[in-house]
């Protein structure tokens, strides 16, 4: 494997100036698509004309194409230099700096077997201090506004009569769950969550009545199926289609990745979705 690049101290504490500056600023959406082949990662993002983007740092050398659009960037010298679509070239190590000139749309690709999108982004990508920071500050605000699904959830079992241990038990089960293709699911990520264990994220947006992902297909639990956290005030549903298969669906707009965040947790109603298996919750 080959060896990461070490930055300077001064580039270091330069670019993580910079970091604490920008993340004070509003944030744009930068929508995030992952993509697997045999052997292959492809991490897609699209970034808005009129941005200024500091990407995070990759650790090792690998394949760049920019599919559309035009950037202006700082080379390792400090000089401007523009970078225009369609063109592939190998990225080295270290942080990419830039003005977004027209709508872009930029691919790194990875040899790699790995689907775990946390997993990749620890072996490939190296997120700063001041980042984290401000990361972990976000989750804790966040876990703290999410107590109240917490709570919810456990009302929502015991009134259907589910002793918690049964549901843990039930969701754990790997009999009735099956893996998806991608394809059917290009924006859905499985990602540690501040509700519960891990969640469904979308990291690009999706729009209302949209189709996040299959839940169940044949009878099958996909991850949308198993994962897919409760609360009060959800932003997806649970719809039965006329074959017995079940899909998430956005019942309204969910943001895709904002400032290097993993995208908006995706959450149902347990009591909506306990009712397409016949249990009727009131309260």
């Amino acid at each position: 494997m080959l060896e990461p690049r070490r930055e300077t101290h001064i580039q270091k504490a330069s670019l993580e100036a910079l970091e604490g500056k920008m993340l004070e600023l509003p944030q744009v959406e930068c929508p995030v698509v992952h993509h697997f082949g045999p052997g292959i990662y492809i991490r897609e993002v699209s970034m808005p004309a009129g941005s200024l983007a500091l990407g995070h740092a990759q650790k090792f050398e690998h394949l760049n194409i920019l599919l559309k659009g035009a950037v202006a960037m700082l080379d390792d010298e400090g000089e401007v230099i523009e970078l225009r679509a369609p063109m592939i070239f190998t990225g080295k190590p270290g942080r990419k700096f830039g003005y977004i000139i027209e709508d872009t749309v930029w691919q790194n690709v990875y040899a790699t077997d790995e689907t775990d999108v946390d997993i990749l982004e620890e072996t490939y990508l190296d997120k700063d201090y001041t980042w984290q920071i401000n990361n972990e500050e976000a989750l804790r605000l966040e876990s703290a506004a999410r107590q109240e699904d917490r709570d919810d959830f456990f009302k929502v079992i015991a009134l259907a009569g589910f002793p918690p241990e049964v549901v843990r038990a039930q969701s754990e089960n790997e009999e009735d769950q099956m893996t998806i293709p991608s394809r059917l699911a290009p924006k859905l990520t499985i990602r540690n969550s501040v509700i519960e264990g891990e969640g469904v994220f979308v990291s690009s947006a999706v729009e209302e009545g949209e189709i996040i992902s299959p839940a169940r297909l044949n009878g099958m639990r996909t991850p949308a199926g198993r994962y897919t956290n409760h609360s009060k005030n959800p932003n997806a549903i649970f719809v039965k289609s006329d074959s017995g298969n079940v899909y998430l669906i956005a019942k309204k707009r969910i943001a895709g990745c904002v400032g290097g965040s993993q995208g908006e947790e995706v959450t149902v109603d347990y009591r909506q979705a306990l009712s397409l298996a016949g249990v009727f919750i009131d309260g």
